[in-house]
């Protein structure tokens, strides 16, 4: 069309650079600004900062015309927390100040989509990353993807109520063919995961637009690199298209690059903790066992360094509100800046029952009496769940998250479990 393009992007990159006016990516092989950590999100909006500081050199702003992008930080934040990168240096303080300015949910689009989420009070990571993404992505996932450009864009309150009822909706119809191709992925890797060092799981007809999440919750289950690939035999020829989900230091994109230089992708690429491809369905058994070689050494030193962490050891009479109140002064919490996980020692379970789909309501007793109300989410056919449905006057040792709980206008702490040991007699 004879128009200049600028390119604006956080991945990995090498070889030719595209034919754009420019390419702003702090992983560009050039790049010495030590910003590669970033969000696209956040080059975007640190793009724009560097266009009004040449706008002010240049006097462009006469008569307070210059760009508010405080005001836009918010989004900033959102695809921040959303493309899920560490939160240190330059991303925490965009996080910290667009959750900020989310809080007033002044932008329409925004304020409708609470709503129907549910979300009440101050925006956090949580409300973007779970409840606000996941919605508008939901749109280009399984429904129109226009939906969330629309929604971001428009302000009139007719509309946005459509559309943010639309992404809910669609965002249900999401949940549901993951939950169906989540399923048909554990069926395959039965009986294998223990063996490899990459768990890569294909079916005709998944859905590209779930492939990624359910990568996820691969390498959450399993703790390992997985890669999730939908394959589509009406395409002429066809292909093979796959999101993958790494850990902590284990590069999948790196290793999906070198597949693709070895001529087992069409296409490939990512960063170290995400990737995608596309390939042919005939060589996925050969990409199985080029990754598998490759990043058996990675992931070896990866499960060797591996540990479940604990900030501190509480009492259960330490547990309050209050404490709950100081530990909310350090946020954000994220990607590379968790929240606190603590231990409370020698707890007996004395109530422990299965609540909503796969979670676990737990009453914990300590030897002074102090009773402390907690939940394992997601757990309910997994060891921890059936150790705590069947640990009911034992004593254990109890590892997690503090979190608030508010119901019918009490608000009180719970603790989010997330592991336990049986305590020694």
């Amino acid at each position: 069309m004879g128009l200049d393009v600028i390119v604006i992007d956080h991945h990995l990159m090498e070889g030719e650079f595209p034919q754009a006016l420019a390419l702003v990516n702090p992983n560009r092989p050039d790049d010495v600004s030590g910003c590669g950590h970033m969000a696209a999100a956040g080059v975007t909006f640190i793009l724009l900062a560097a266009l009004n500081r040449e706008g002010r050199r240049r006097n462009r702003f006469e008569g307070g015309q210059e760009p508010d992008l405080i005001a836009w930080s918010d989004l900033a934040a959102l695809g921040t927390i959303c493309d899920v990168v560490p939160l240190t240096g330059i991303n925490r303080a965009l996080v910290a100040t667009g959750l900020k300015v989310m809080s007033q949910w002044k932008l329409p689009g925004l304020s409708e989509l609470a709503k129907v989420a549910g979300i009440e009070g101050d925006a956090t990571p949580y409300h973007a990353g779970f409840l606000i993404g996941p919605r508008i992505n939901a749109g280009g996932r399984v429904g129109q993807a226009d939906l969330g450009t629309r929604l971001l864009t428009r302000s009139e309150p007719d509309e946005l109520q459509q559309v943010a009822g639309l992404l809910d909706r669609y965002n249900a119809d999401r949940k549901s063919i993951e939950a169906e191709v989540l399923e048909g992925a554990l069926a395959q890797l039965e009986g294998q995961a223990a063996d490899r060092s990459v768990l890569i799981a294909s079916g005709e007809g998944w859905h590209p637009g779930v492939i990624g999440v359910v990568a996820g919750r691969i390498k959450e289950k399993f703790g390992k690199p997985a890669i999730i690939i939908g394959i589509d035999r009406h395409a002429a020829p066809a292909i093979a298209k796959g999101s993958g989900r790494s850990v902590p230091g284990v590069n999948l994109g790196g290793a999906i690059v070198a597949a693709r230089d070895a001529g087992l992708l069409l296409a490939g690429g990512g960063h170290e903790m995400a990737a995608g491809l596309s390939a042919d369905p005939d060589r996925l058994t050969e990409l199985s066992a080029f990754l598998d070689a490759r990043l058996a050494p990675e992931l070896s030193v990866a499960e060797g360094a591996r540990s479940y962490e604990v900030d501190a050891l509480l009492s259960a009479q330490a547990v309050d509100l209050e404490l709950c109140e100081r530990l909310s002064k350090l946020e954000p919490y994220g990607q590379g800046m968790p929240e606190p996980r603590f231990a409370l020692s020698d707890m007996r379970i004395s109530f422990a029952k299965r609540v909503g789909h796969d979670h676990v309501r737990v009453s914990l007793t300590s030897h002074d009496g102090t009773s402390l109300q907690a939940i394992a989410f997601r757990c309910a056919e997994e060891p921890l769940g059936e150790a705590l449905l069947g640990a009911s006057g034992g004593r254990w040792h109890v590892a997690g998250r503090l979190k608030t709980n508010t119901w019918q206008g009490r608000t009180s702490v719970q603790l989010q479990i997330e592991d336990l040991a049986a305590a020694s007699s």
